[in-house]
Formats: structure tokens, C-alpha cells, sequence
């Protein structure tokens, strides 16, 4: 396979790209009228990382039936050897700039299923060549990134989905419901929790540099990332624990957890956020202080604004590593709360409900009063549950940009993704260190509530935080052309 320069300008590959597609237009099957049989009644799909998640991705797009895996990208051939086996037909490449480039014409639409770092200028630049999205969450690494992909949607006109599939269940309809029929009251305090990471976290970045496997390619996997020695245990899985790639418990399972609040009280962007986070310990004497590395956990508590389906501010509590709320005087001392490690509790000012992950088995509290409502459906249902938020998105692809309403379109997701991402800006300013004269350090946020301005992206009470809000991409590798 001929082999791009990983050094390649961006600006000239999205120049010949965008060019060379200038003359190509997918035709959607509703624009040829009735009688008349569009190009291909299939959706053929590039997939970007296709191994693990990538993988179950590719699953739920063909249980569409109306899917066609054209192509495969991945940077590490070991991950990708099941799914190329599955997939014959597809073309297979390393470097996902040669496949937009050779290939663009032959492509619908674009899955990245990448670690979080990558997420933003993939899906950026297949968006620039008109192509539909499907993006595994959390939607972008940093703030930045997220409200220039809201807006990118908007501008190319494409049909987008982030990879939070309960979004599409029903649990989180049927809380919809409940609220609006004012089951619960007003509610004014949401707790959501996961015993996330299963990752090492608080950990100091290995001393011992490794050899890199031949199957993957290092440089290409780092992408935007700063350079790096590789290290064992990094790939696949353990780099959700390092701020450089991913971004924590909180990017991890956030955008499943908070979904359903998100949508039940209309929420949009926070106002201002604080958070405490775990120790971690060198040895029984020294505590570590590793700001390369999430924390073990925390607990985060972030403040929206009124929306229309409050009365007042809403104050949505995050807990991670293990860290639950208080039990709910309302559940039966054997009775579960949430699914044991996760779980998504309303507090209402007539009463309470919970949910599951994915809002999977919503539940009014006392779980006996679940029985004894029957609230008429005001939400119509996504079939398929968990497939179907695939389902979805391959059909109003095919269908065209405006066309279906989806369960987690980009200008939904793009705020959810920068109200976690501003969660962790309370957490990585715990783990600032700023220079002293003496030589030391001193943790100026280890005790401010940050306070934020959301249209202008920036904290003003803390500017040495504002760092991460948009982070400095590697040389080489550029979100727009």
C-alpha cells in the first residue's frame, strides 16, 4: 500500500480533497422522485478504527440492513484483523487522510470510533468533504473542538450521531414523560454516578519506554496528540486515563449517564462548576501528584441555568471512582440503586426517579409507585433499543440532511460534550501546578468554583485553566484547512 507522509500539510490535502469533490453530489433517494432508483440504495460507510468499539459499531450500522461497509481504516492491524476478515470487500487503509483522499467520491459517510483525541479533526475534515457522521462519544477531547463540530454540522449540512446509544432507548422517553406529567415536581438536584475508571488512573507516566508493536503505527495513533515514546499497556485500552488522549471517567461514561437529564429538563450549558478529586500515594508517606494522569475519582458538581422545563438552577452532581450519593430514603434497603455501579437520580420537589445506564429500567421512587402510574406516551419510541440509534442514523443519511430527527444529533451532543468537558476543567485545575518563586508549586484551583463564559469559551476567574479549553494540536496535524 502506498504509504501519505504523516507530515503532510492539512491544508493541502483538504484543497485537493474538497476539489476533487466539488464535482461529486450524493443524491438522496427522496430527491429522484417516485419511480426513479438512486445510485445505490445503500449507505457505504468508512470506518475509522475498527477494532473494539469500532467493531460493535460496524454491528450496529449493519443490522440496518441498509449498510455497506466499504471501508476499513485503522492504524493498528492487530485490531483491525477481525474485522477485515468479516469484511473482504473493504478497502483497507492505515492512514485515514489517504483514504479521504483517494476515495472520497465512493463515500456516504464516515464512523469514528478512534480514542477521544482524534475524534475532533477526523470527523472535521470528513464533514468538509460532505459526508455524514457518526462519532463515538465522548464527541470531542476538548471544549473547542465540540462547539466547532456543532457548528461544522450546520454549515455542511450533514447528517451527525454521537455514540451514546441510550439517547435512542426508551427509558429516557418514558422519564421525559413522568416529568412533564409532573410525577416528581420541579426537579432541582440530578445525581449521576459510575465506578468508572476500570482504567489505571493517578498513575505517573511510565519511566520505561517500549518497543512499538510492528502492527501499529505509533505516529499516526499519537495524531494530534504531543510525541511521545510508546508504552506498554497504552493501546487499547489504558489511555482513557491519560489527559493527553482521553478524558476520563467523566468523557468515558458521561455523555450515557447525563444524556437523560440533558433531555428531561432541556439543559444546555453549565454556568459554573467545582470539583474534589481522590489522592493518590507514592508510597504510605508520599502523596503523588501526577497531572499527566486523571485522578482516581471525583466528585464534581456543576450549575445550569433556568430552562423552560425548570423553575430555577439546576445542580447536576457527578461521581466517579466508586463515589454514590446518599441512598434514597425512598428505596428498600435490598432494593438496587441505579445498576449497583451506575445511575442517574432526579430529585423533584413532589418525589424522585432513577434510571440505569443507558436509562435503561427508568423507575419512579418507591419503585411500587412505578406500577401504579400510567402516563399516556408522549415521546415516540426508537425501535431496537440500543441497534436502533444505528438504525437511526443510517436511515437519515440515506435519507438527507433535515430530512428524520435524530437522538443525538451534533446540536445535541455538542453541548453535552462541553458541559462534561467543562466538568473536567474543574478537575484539571485541582491538578494544575503553578511555578512559586521558592522553586515550588503552588494549586491554585483546588478550592475556586470556576465560573463560565459560555460565549466566549472561556473560565474568568481562573485563566490558567482556559490551557485546556482548546489544546495545541501536534505540528502537522490541523482541525480546519
Amino acid at each position: 500500500m502506498e504509504k501519505m507522509n504523516n507530515k503532510k500539510s492539512r491544508r493541502d490535502f483538504l484543497k485537493s480533497g474538497a476539489l476533487a469533490a466539488a464535482g461529486f453530489m450524493i443524491v438522496p433517494r427522496h430527491v429522484l422522485g417516485r419511480g426513479f432508483t438512486a445510485p445505490s440504495d445503500k449507505l457505504m460507510i468508512a470506518s475509522v478504527g475498527v477494532g473494539g468499539k469500532g467493531a460493535s459499531d460496524i454491528g450496529g450500522f449493519m443490522k440496518s440492513g441498509k449498510a455497506e461497509i466499504a471501508y476499513l481504516c485503522d492504524v493498528d492491524d492487530r485490531r483491525a484483523a477481525g474485522t477485515v476478515k468479516k469484511f473482504p470487500k473493504a478497502k483497507y487503509f492505515r492512514d485515514w487522510r489517504e483514504m479521504f483522499e483517494k476515495e472520497h467520491k465512493n463515500i456516504d459517510a464516515v464512523s469514528v470510533s478512534t480514542p477521544d483525541h482524534n475524534h475532533a479533526i477526523i470527523t472535521y475534515h470528513a464533514m468538509q468533504l460532505g459526508k455524514h457522521v457518526y462519532v463515538q462519544k465522548p464527541l470531542t477531547h476538548d471544549i473547542y473542538e465540540a462547539r466547532m463540530l456543532t457548528e461544522a454540522a450546520k454549515k455542511y449540512k450533514v447528517v451527525t450521531q454521537m455514540g451514546n446509544q441510550g439517547a435512542s432507548n426508551d427509558g429516557t422517553r418514558q422519564l421525559a414523560e413522568w416529568y412533564d406529567a409532573g410525577l416528581i415536581g420541579d426537579v432541582h438536584t440530578v445525581y449521576a454516578w459510575t465506578n468508572r475508571p476500570v482504567w489505571p488512573q493517578g498513575i505517573q507516566w511510565p519511566a520505561t519506554r517500549a518497543d512499538v508493536p510492528k502492527e501499529l503505527d505509533w505516529d499516526l495513533w499519537l495524531g494530534t496528540a504531543p510525541y511521545k515514546d510508546y508504552i506498554d499497556k497504552l493501546v487499547p485500552f489504558n489511555w482513557r486515563g491519560w489527559w493527553d488522549y482521553g478524558t476520563g471517567a467523566l468523557g468515558d461514561m458521561g455523555c450515557h449517564l447525563v444524556e437523560a437529564p440533558f433531555r428531561v429538563l432541556g439543559l444546555q450549558y453549565a454556568k459554573d462548576v467545582q470539583a474534589s478529586i481522590g489522592s493518590v500515594y507514592v508510597d504510605q508517606f508520599k502523596q503523588g501528584d501526577f497531572p499527566e494522569s486523571c485522578p482516581p475519582s471525583s466528585h464534581i458538581t456543576l450549575t445550569f441555568p433556568k430552562t423552560s422545563k425548570t423553575k430555577g438552577d439546576i445542580t447536576l452532581h457527578w461521581m466517579d471512582g466508586g463515589i454514590q450519593p446518599d441512598r434514597p430514603v425512598e428505596l428498600e434497603p435490598n432494593e438496587p440503586f441505579g445498576d449497583g455501579g451506575n445511575g442517574t437520580l432526579f430529585i423533584g420537589t413532589k418525589g424522585k426517579m432513577m434510571a440505569n445506564t443507558y436509562s435503561r429500567n427508568p423507575l419512579l421512587l418507591p419503585t411500587s409507585r412505578t406500577k401504579e402510574i400510567n402516563v399516556p406516551q408522549k415521546y415516540a419510541r426508537i425501535p431496537g433499543q440500543d441497534s436502533g440509534h444505528y438504525i437511526q442514523w443510517v436511515e437519515a443519511s440515506l435519507a438527507g440532511y433535515g430530512k428524520m430527527e435524530l437522538s443525538s444529533p451534533f446540536e445535541v451532543a455538542g453541548p453535552l460534550t462541553e458541559a462534561l468537558l467543562m466538568a473536567n476543567l474543574a478537575v484539571r485545575g485541582h491538578e494544575l501546578r503553578v511555578p512559586r518563586n521558592d522553586g515550588k508549586f503552588s494549586y491554585p484551583g483546588r478550592s475556586i468554583k470556576l465560573m463560565w463564559d459560555n460565549n466566549n469559551m472561556k473560565v474568568t476567574n481562573f485563566d490558567e485553566v482556559n490551557q485546556f479549553v482548546k489544546r495545541e494540536y501536534r505540528q502537522g496535524w490541523n482541525l480546519k484547512a
